[in-house]
């Protein structure tokens, strides 16, 4: 049996919940995986050691991993990473990555999975309306969406191997510089508050970043919201042109739910939906819903939610 390798999802500095996400998915191969941990600092690996179900824990340090490099980080976990089928997050980050990989081992790539029994995988195809099958025949390089399968649970005892892998970087990005914000990435929130055109001016996604303070929630917006609306940034644009995301919360307020925006967060585990179109297309994919406006739903939300978190 080929090995079955985990890279593990680093989000400022530490492993990220998504990782032991990927560890069920890698049993579900029928496979306990190695575990192979990007990182400057090798005791953020002792969280992975924990996670039930990985057969080992490989530390891969280096300075080059401040920062994220295609090429770098490529060159660097392919040197010591065993052949097999190798698991990522369904990040841009970690896709980036995985396509990488898979380019430098000549094999397969599979993106965006949402299932997995055995050597069959199962992931959307246009834009989510369809879900497509594929069977293994060796390995490949597979991203898997947060989400979409239990975390390992923790209890673990691997010993942890630290490997210096700065010798094996082919390029590392020295410096990088972000643009200033207090808010949460959308593409890093386990909550997700998202606007469209509904809500009727930028100026009113202060009333969604007020209740995305109350509950640590990241703001998003709709491709009509960020089109429409200079001041909306593109940053925020949730859907098949902006970003993917997987929360474990999705609160969508003024939109209608137009097939590229469902795209991008249908496989969020909760999706609630507040319009005022009884018919709009949203209410066929939400758990929850509420027919309104946002001027009746959002002050009520907000008080409810505060009174929740005092």
């Amino acid at each position: 049996m080929t090995e079955t390798i985990v890279i593990a999802e680093i989000a400022k500095g530490t492993i990220h919940a998504t990782t032991s996400e990927l560890v069920t998915a890698a049993s579900a191969m029928g496979s306990a995986p190695i575990v192979i941990v990007p990182c400057t600092d090798a005791s953020i690996a002792d969280a992975a050691a924990s996670i039930q179900g990985a057969s080992r824990v490989i530390a891969a340090k280096s300075d080059a991993f401040t920062n994220y490099d295609a090429a770098g980080w490529a060159s660097a976990l392919d040197a010591i990473a065993p052949a097999g089928t190798i698991l990522t997050a369904a990040t841009p980050q970690s896709k980036d990555l995985a396509a990488r990989l898979a380019a430098r081992r000549n094999l397969s790539v599979v993106q965006d999975v949402v299932a997995i029994n055995g050597n069959q995988l199962t992931s959307p195809v246009y834009s989510g309306k369809a879900m497509q099958t594929v069977a293994l025949s060796g390995p490949a390089v597979v991203s898997v969406r947060a989400n979409v399968f239990d975390a390992a649970p923790s209890g673990g005892s691997n010993e942890v191997s630290v490997v210096d892998t700065t010798g094996n970087v082919a390029t590392a990005v020295q410096e990088f510089m972000a643009r200033a914000s207090q808010r949460l990435d959308v593409a890093e929130a386990n909550i997700i508050i998202s606007g469209g055109r509904g809500m009727g001016s930028p100026d009113n996604f202060v009333h969604l970043e007020a209740i995305a303070d109350t509950i640590g929630a990241a703001v998003g917006a709709s491709r009509a919201a960020v089109d429409t609306w200079e001041a909306i940034p593109h940053s925020m644009q949730v859907g098949q042109t902006g970003k993917t995301v997987n929360p474990n919360l999705y609160i969508a307020v003024g939109i209608s739910g137009a097939i590229q925006h469902l795209a991008g967060m249908r496989s969020s585990k909760y999706i609630v939906a507040i319009n005022k179109d009884a018919d709009a297309p949203i209410f066929q994919h939400a758990d929850y819903g509420i027919v309104g406006t946002w001027e009746e739903a959002l002050p009520v939300l907000q008080s409810t939610l505060s009174g929740m978190m005092a």
